[in-house]
């Protein structure tokens, strides 16, 4: 009776032990994927990127330029550059005029540097 109960006890520390090395694992790989979204997402934040919207530009640009430009959805990137600047537009602009947007801005190319 002891040496079943004993082999009992065994048995329960052995998958005691295998549950916790899967959870170690699961934790380990989880931190992992976190960390790669977030190294992501702020690669992403820190782009210095500018829109191009006279495409003959691009014509006129040399192979090392033309690398680095990637085709992206830029109506975010505009809705966030209205939000930062917070001022209602009221009324006509004094002065200089502002520079012009084109309403329908979604696959713009944008140059990284």
């Amino acid at each position: 009776m002891a040496a079943k109960r004993e082999k009992e006890q065994v048995k329960q520390y052995t998958s005691q032990l295998k549950d916790e090395k899967i959870k170690q694992k699961e934790d380990k790989r989880k931190r992992r994927e976190d960390n790669l979204k977030r190294r992501a997402e702020n690669e992403r934040k820190s782009e210095i990127v500018e829109v191009i919207k006279n495409t003959a530009k691009i014509k006129r640009m040399k192979k090392k330029q033309l690398r680095r430009i990637e085709k992206r959805d830029t109506l975010t990137l505009l809705q966030k550059s209205q939000k930062q600047s917070g001022k209602p537009k009221g009324g006509k602009p004094k002065g200089r005029k502002g520079p012009k947007v084109a309403k329908d801005s979604t696959k713009t190319e944008i140059i990284k540097t």
